[in-house]
């Protein structure tokens, strides 16, 4: 591996650890304990003593000051870090009277144990704008219930700065590249000139920067200013920068195309739907009315698709903030967030939400969740995370004032409880004016193509001639296909797409227009079949419920065209562009008959290479891959069902398990291979 990127290879954290506190907590609380062994804490909770180097106040939030850390656990064991830095942090938050840190260690620190990041940089959250100081914790909950790759941790603390009380906090990660953590590949040095680096880049669209500068980030065509976190500004060279923003307007520029809706060339051709659908559902969910001005996603190395998440900064979430208030009650309870949410993000949004599988993959996600439990699932949470604060909350209280407005609290009370009760009941509310708005027309999901062991004719629509090599050799042409071994095709999964091999000679149907080239009407050629030729590869994409499929290339992604709608044997086979009338015209609509068997010990499917190999565990119904050298099984392979929708990815030395999933077959991708199993 280059020296210039190294894999992180952990396990994905998850947030039920996030609040696995919580029992030890509750334990601590329930049971009677003499005052005197609270002597060293002011309650509870941990205690966070930090003592400034010169002994000042943070004034800062982009210089740090030296300081001394000392942690004293719930069972009042203490450790000391020397050499430690503290400044402030966040944006509108910085500004307030209770103030967020970003604290950073001399070295990398396991600072919450077992199970979490090693790193130098922590963040302490006020969560002075939420009266329940709770909401934060909340999300993350809720983004491990659904599935999210990340949820930012959350141990309450106690702090006390140079011997002051601040008030109750919340220890959480930063939202950077490491195990734990968001975990991709790291480009955390100036890379080679021959250097991979189409990966990783965590980034976010980030509305409280311009980033015209281009110094460590950009804006897009439709002006969304993008935040490129990693690699960060002290390592990231122009060619780094340039080669993501075309990747985002590249995805940006699909997404508001004619062709948006098409699987194989609209914005899906670039996202991890699964992880798309989750984040958008734990942003409606929680009514976080920040998830489109400060939204994360992230790119790994080797792999073409965009992946959503973490959630963060949700502390006005869940109708916290008064601005969306737009009178007789109609706040976010009742509201959308892609109608009244803040942030450049919001139009990127409700351009999906034009887009009839989105909405059709948002209310199968959501009502699977509801039917599944969750609304205890959140109240059980919020009752729990109240009986961890409980005693807390009274000193911080006493310290910054219960019905003291820090920001643009939707409501004011004189009582903790009252405010968790508002919580409760909004949950409860808003899960059920979801159930109402999400809920989609039902879509009729055109078949994606199924790959058997046979010989295919690829006939089009209008004339019902078939695709074949018309001189024997390499130029293609149409033939009333009766017979004959030219018009027949061996079709080869290779990834999410096909190459289509001539019986007659073996050479593999090829689009030779250059990539981006503008250029219409090549005639398709035939060549020596080569699966990383992305010339060769195409997507077979359905159109309606008919059988018939557009055949769009890999590398130029124009679909393959009958000229002129022609039916005499030798009529030309062209590359077109790719627009609206692929859903319209005959001339761009093909269909598969099948015609005879494949030779014994040809399958579909790429063949295995012999360093690893896949298998599924009925009795688990769990997937996973085997190697002698696990550090071969660094790709991502992705699940499908039948109807081609997404329903899960994984990393290859994680395993996938598909428990969740009804009975069925479902078709796993990876590198240009696939495979099928039965769950």
């Amino acid at each position: 591996m280059p020296s210039a990127e190294r894999k992180h290879n952990s396990r994905t954290m998850k947030t039920v650890r996030n609040i696995s506190i919580i029992p030890l907590l509750l334990a601590v609380i329930i049971v009677t304990t003499p005052a005197a062994l609270w002597a060293r804490r002011y309650t509870n909770l941990p205690l966070m003593r930090i003592t400034t180097a010169d002994g000042g106040d943070i004034t800062s939030k982009t210089a740090y000051k030296y300081c001394t850390i000392v942690y004293i656990d719930g069972q009042d064991n203490e450790t000391v870090y020397d050499s430690a830095q503290i400044r402030g942090r966040g944006n509108s938050t910085w500004y307030m009277a209770k103030k967020p840190y970003r604290i950073k260690f001399r070295k990398k620190e396991k600072f919450l144990g077992k199970g979490y990041a090693k790193a130098r940089s922590w963040t302490l959250l006020a969560n002075a704008a939420d009266k329940t100081m709770m909401r934060n914790a909340l999300t993350s909950a809720l983004g491990e219930r659904l599935g999210l790759s990340f949820n930012p941790a959350c141990r309450f603390v106690d702090l006390e700065l140079n011997g002051n009380y601040l008030g109750t906090y919340q220890i959480s990660d930063q939202v950077d590249v490491r195990p734990h953590r968001v975990d991709i590949t790291e480009q955390d040095i100036i890379p080679a000139d021959t250097a991979d680096i189409t990966g990783g880049y965590l980034l976010e669209a980030d509305g409280s920067h311009d980033y015209t500068d281009g110094k460590d980030g950009f804006r897009t065509a439709q002006g969304v200013p993008i935040h490129v976190h990693s690699p960060d500004k002290e390592v990231i060279v122009p060619r780094q920068l340039s080669y993501i923003r075309s990747y985002v307007n590249d995805f940006e520029t699909r997404l508001f195309s004619t062709t948006f809706t098409d699987p194989a060339i609209g914005y899906r051709a670039l996202t991890d739907t699964a992880s798309l659908i989750n984040w958008y559902l734990v942003t409606e969910i929680s009514a976080n009315v920040d998830g489109f001005y400060s939204t994360y996603f992230y790119k790994d190395k080797g792999d073409p698709l965009l992946y959503w998440g973490p959630c963060w900064d949700n502390d006005i979430a869940y109708n916290n903030d008064n601005r969306t208030d737009r009178g007789a009650g109609a706040n976010t309870t009742r509201q959308l967030m892609s109608d009244v949410g803040y942030g450049a993000v919001r139009g990127w949004v409700r351009q999906m939400k034009s887009d009839p599988w989105f909405n059709a993959r948002v209310w199968e996600r959501f009502s699977a969740l509801t039917a599944d439990g969750l609304e205890d699932y959140l109240l059980g949470v919020i009752d729990s995370l109240s009986g961890v604060l409980g005693e807390a909350q009274e000193r911080n209280y006493q310290r910054w004032g219960i019905s003291t407005r820090m920001y643009h609290e939707m409501v004011l009370y004189s009582s903790y409880g009252q405010y968790v009760a508002d919580l409760r009941q909004f949950v409860t509310a808003h899960l059920a004016y979801l159930a109402a708005v999400l809920k989609a027309d039902p879509v009729v999901t055109p078949q994606p193509f199924e790959l058997r062991d046979y010989y295919y004719r690829v006939r089009n629509a209008g004339a019902n001639t078939a695709i074949a090599t018309s001189d024997g050799i390499s130029a293609v042409g149409m033939a009333a296909g009766q017979s004959e071994e030219t018009d027949e095709w061996e079709i080869r999964a290779v990834g999410t797409y096909y190459q289509l091999l001539n019986r007659s000679n073996g050479l593999a149907l090829c689009d030779p227009t250059p990539t981006g080239s503008t250029t219409v009407g090549t005639q398709l050629t035939l060549s020596a079949a080569d699966t990383t030729d992305r010339r060769q590869l195409w997507a077979f994409v359905p159109q309606g419920t008919d059988g018939w499929y557009n055949i769009i290339n890999a590398a130029s992604v124009h679909t393959v065209n009958l000229s002129n709608g022609g039916s005499a044997d030798g009529t030309r086979v062209i590359s077109w562009t790719s627009d609206s009338r692929n859903s319209v015209s005959l001339n761009r609509k093909w269909y598969f008959e099948t015609t005879a068997a494949l030779p014994t010990g040809i399958t579909s499917p790429v063949a295995e290479p012999a360093d690893y190999a896949l298998a599924y565990n009925a009795g688990s119904a769990t997937l996973h891959f085997g190697a002698d050298d696990r550090r071969e099984l660094r790709f991502t392979a992705t699940v499908y069902d039948l109807a081609g929708r997404q329903v899960g990815s994984f990393r290859a030395d994680r395993g996938f398990s598909a428990a969740h999933l009804p009975a069925g077959v479902y078709i796993v991708r990876w590198l240009g291979r696939s495979a099928k199993f039965r769950r």
